[in-house]
């Protein structure tokens, strides 16, 4: 299943050149430069989440708006009257040996069905 990124109104999108290969991501520092807010005072696990919310913003069920909350929220301590919304792809958690793992969940779903499926048409 492709993933649907937004429309990127801020140009916030940047390209990262590896070697040959190039990462298209979704930069924090830019969305400073597009007057979205001051993000430096975010925990690194609301930057994830506020990238996301880059990545995703089209206007309609991502808007400007939510993403200044990140700004406004860093700015008054962890407080905000708005909720800050989150829709993952991915996930960090703890595996049981204690090493952090990194989930798709979109793989584990697709995983998921494709044995079920099996056990059903046995």
């Amino acid at each position: 299943m492709p993933i649907t990124v937004g429309k990127d109104t801020r140009n916030t999108c940047k390209d990262l050149k590896v070697g040959s290969a190039s990462v298209a991501y979704y930069s924090i520092p830019a969305a400073t430069d597009a007057g979205l807010g001051d993000f430096t005072n975010l925990p690194a696990a609301l930057k994830v989440v506020l990238e996301n919310r880059l990545r995703f913003e089209d206007g309609k069920t991502i808007c400007v708006d939510d993403i200044k909350t990140f700004a406004e929220w860093g700015a008054k301590g962890g407080k905000s009257p708005r909720e800050i919304a989150c829709s993952p792809a991915r996930v960090l958690i703890q595996y049981f040996k204690g090493v952090p793992t990194v989930v798709d969940l979109a793989a584990m779903r697709l995983s998921h069905s494709a044995v079920t499926h099996k056990r059903l048409t046995r």
